[in-house]
Parts: structure tokens; sequence; C-alpha cells
């Protein structure tokens, strides 16, 4: 039976096209995201000291297969406003995702979206209830907290592929050993360090884009 959720607030995901400076800040906390976390704490299987007995499914994402369009910045559509005036950019939504296999030790949940070719990250949520067994759609719980990503936001930053180019998305689910010691908007590298210090075990959903 599945747990009570808190009130969930919206994840706030947000299309606006990236600026050079952002762009740049992107590269840049994709570099930190290397620097520290080695070569693994974002894969599964590359640490043999983490277990990867997280199971990651999700009603609307399939393994292997591409990530709907309604999860990347193709989801953002533009519409008149209701006076016919200038139109609005929507928001794409964060996919809803499920796990089970947590070990028994665990005190906190984390996750973590991410491309690992391009080490870029487009969402950190952290302090989930290890109780909590699911993620709805487009919200995170009320007592959870989200880090910056690659932007330097502190949100779901849906996924921008470029055309005819290949990529993977990550979902990460990390079973931590207790809560984060951060505030909510900690910035990526400090919530990936405290993330690798805590995990003790993670599963991952992967899917890629129909480019």
């Amino acid at each position: 039976m599945f747990p009570a959720l808190p009130s969930p607030r919206s994840t706030g995901a947000r299309t606006a096209r990236t600026s050079p400076a952002a762009l740049a800040g992107a590269v840049a906390a994709g570099a930190a995201l290397v620097l520290t976390t080695g070569c693994g704490i974002l894969a599964p299987g590359q640490n043999g000291d983490m277990p990867d007995d997280i199971n990651v499914t999700s009603p609307l994402m399939q393994e292997g297969q591409p990530l709907p369009a309604a999860y990347t910045c193709e989801g953002a559509s533009e519409g008149a406003s209701a006076d016919g005036g200038e139109q609005e950019a929507q928001e794409a939504s964060s996919p809803p995702l499920s796990w089970s296999g947590l070990p028994d030790e665990a005190g906190s949940i984390a996750l973590v979206v991410d491309d690992p070719q391009v080490a870029q990250v487009f969402w950190v949520v952290y302090d989930l209830d290890p109780q909590l067994v699911e993620l709805r759609q487009n919200s995170v719980p009320a007592d959870a907290k989200q880090g910056q990503n690659s932007q330097g936001v502190a949100e779901y930053g849906a996924p921008c592929p470029e055309p005819e180019a290949s990529y993977e998305y990550r979902f990460t689910v990390y079973a931590l050993a207790n809560p984060l010691d951060l505030p909510e908007g900690a910035s990526l590298d400090a919530a990936l360090d405290a993330i690798a210090d805590q995990a003790v075990a993670r599963g991952s959903l992967v899917t890629t884009n129909a480019g």
C-alpha cells in the first residue's frame, strides 16, 4: 500500500532558450560534476561498492526508449493569452517515477536526472522520505528539496536535444544513509558531493532521444 504523499509543489520547469552565459555555466557545472564525483556517482555499474538494486520505473517512460516530448523542451508550447495579446511560454513537465528495492538502512532518497555523455544535470531532488515510492508528474513533495541543475536553477530543466544528435537521459534514484544537511537550492557540486557521501544503493531508468 502506498504511503500518503505530502502536499506536492510544482517542479516549475521552464523552457526559455539557453543564453550563452547560461550555456557556459552549464559547461562549468558539467566539469564540476566530473571532478566532484569522479567516474562514477552518476554511473551505475562503475562503482563496485555501490549496489544497483533499486528498480526505477515510470508509467509514461520505458527503458531504452525515447524520452516523451512532454518532458523535453518540445513539451512546452506557446499559446495566446486569454485577451488575445502576447503569447506566454508554457512549462514542460517533469515525468512521474516509481521505485522499489530500497535497502532497509535507507534514511533518505535522492534523485538525479542527467545526460552522462555531456555531463549535464537536469534535475536534483533530495531529502525524499525513504517511505516514498513515487514522484508524481510535475511535482515534488513539500518536504523534499531541489538542488541546482547545470543551468544553476533549482528545478526540473527540460532537456533540449539538438536535431539529429543522440543523447541518453538517466533518472537515477539513490538510497542515502541519512538526509542531506543542505538547504533548498544547494549548488550542484555541493548536492552531488553530499549524495556521493551518503549513497548506499542506486538504480536508474535510462531513456534516449528520438534524434
